[in-house]
């Protein structure tokens, strides 16, 4: 369910999707454009996947997904951990209104792709590509469809997002959630990308949701708020973790792995435009300065993309980054204690109806 099919690449093709990946990501990084190691891996992996030319070895996200975890805990000192403790009231707002604009959103997938209900509600909720369809499948809906339909919507933020965030990003920097971190040292970076590696084993045998980033990051954010971190994470190693994300969710873009028909993809990115675009800017933007957080860096948190892409995006934007993976940890966690409630909640209310079995959306 959360890896693409798998097909027979050529032989060289793991190779040239490298390079191309390397050299598309560094062009769009050297003009200067957000996220644009993992904007252009994964163009450049879509386009080769489309022609069955890709390949990107498995260990490559889970790999990746470490590095970064472990550069996001690293901000975690103990000051930054209490601004984001005193914040949490808006965080937890913020998961909360993001499920209910997914719930609002809904009806428009339903009916432009002609889905059920409640195949709609969870192609809908911004709560990951793993998480909804995990949570898809205990609820009978269609999970191929939300499996599409969340792909979709987070290639769009990626593509879409960091860039508009960019322009009103003025402003969006705290001192509060920012921190000095210690040295780069590379017998201290070795041990720590070794004990990452292993909370993210562990962290997979516990049966922890995305383990292979958020247990390297609750290491980090652990030695860091006790002053233990023996390395600061480079730059250059978040760069190639943007690459290794960007190529393995390009594969996701291929025919083999979307499946699918043209009216099912449009509603797809329809929907994430709705969202991305209107509802949870929006929302962001008001509950930013009713909470007085930085309004940029709570647009940010509460943007429909995945918590690694868009945690990423706020380092690279030098946005209050401990924030922005606050709201989005807490959103995960929120997402799966409250998506089916809210969906039963919703048909005792009449506020979504129960469709005949004929209209399921397969």
């Amino acid at each position: 369910m959360s890896d693409p099919p798998s097909y027979a690449p050529p032989p060289d093709a793991y190779l040239r999707t490298l390079l191309l990946a390397v050299l598309a990501g560094g062009l769009l990084n050297t003009i200067g454009l957000p996220l644009g190691w993992m904007v252009g891996a994964m163009l450049s992996t879509a386009w080769l996947g489309w022609r069955g030319a890709a390949a990107v070895p498995k260990f490559l996200r889970p790999a990746g997904l470490v590095v970064l975890g472990l550069g996001l805990g690293q901000g975690f000192t103990a000051p930054v951990m209490a601004a984001v403790a005193s914040s949490l009231p808006a965080i937890l707002a913020g998961g909360v209104l993001s499920i209910l604009a997914g719930l609002a959103v809904a009806p428009l997938y339903a009916r432009i792709a002609r889905s059920d209900a409640r195949t709609a509600y969870y192609a809908a909720i911004p709560g990951g590509i793993v998480t909804m369809a995990v949570l898809a499948q205990r609820a009978g809906a269609a999970v191929s469809a939300v499996t599409v339909a969340q792909t979709i919507r987070m290639a769009v933020v990626v593509l879409t997002f960091p860039a508009l965030v960019a322009v009103i990003a003025v402003g969006g920097r705290d001192a509060a959630f920012s921190a000095a971190l210690p040295g780069f040292a590379w017998g201290g970076m070795a041990l720590l990308l070794a004990c990452g590696a292993l909370a993210a084993l562990l962290g997979a045998w516990a049966g922890l949701a995305n383990a292979a980033m958020i247990a390297p990051c609750l290491l980090a954010m652990g030695l860091s708020g006790s002053g233990l971190l023996p390395s600061s994470i480079p730059r250059w190693m978040v760069d190639a973790a943007q690459l290794a994300m960007g190529a393995s969710l390009g594969l996701r873009l291929t025919p083999q792995s979307l499946g699918g028909g043209p009216r099912r993809l449009a509603a797809a990115g329809l929907a994430s435009a709705l969202a991305v675009g209107v509802l949870l800017a929006l929302l962001g933007l008001g509950l930013g300065w009713l909470s007085g957080l930085p309004p940029v860096a709570v647009v940010l948190g509460m943007a429909p993309g995945g918590m690694p892409e868009m945690a990423v995006t706020a380092k690279a934007l030098d946005l209050a980054v401990p924030l922005v993976l606050g709201f989005h940890l807490v959103r995960t966690v929120l997402c799966n204690l409250l998506v089916g409630p809210i969906w039963r909640l919703a048909l005792a209310l009449g506020l979504v109806r129960r469709p005949p079995p004929e209209d399921h959306g397969g």
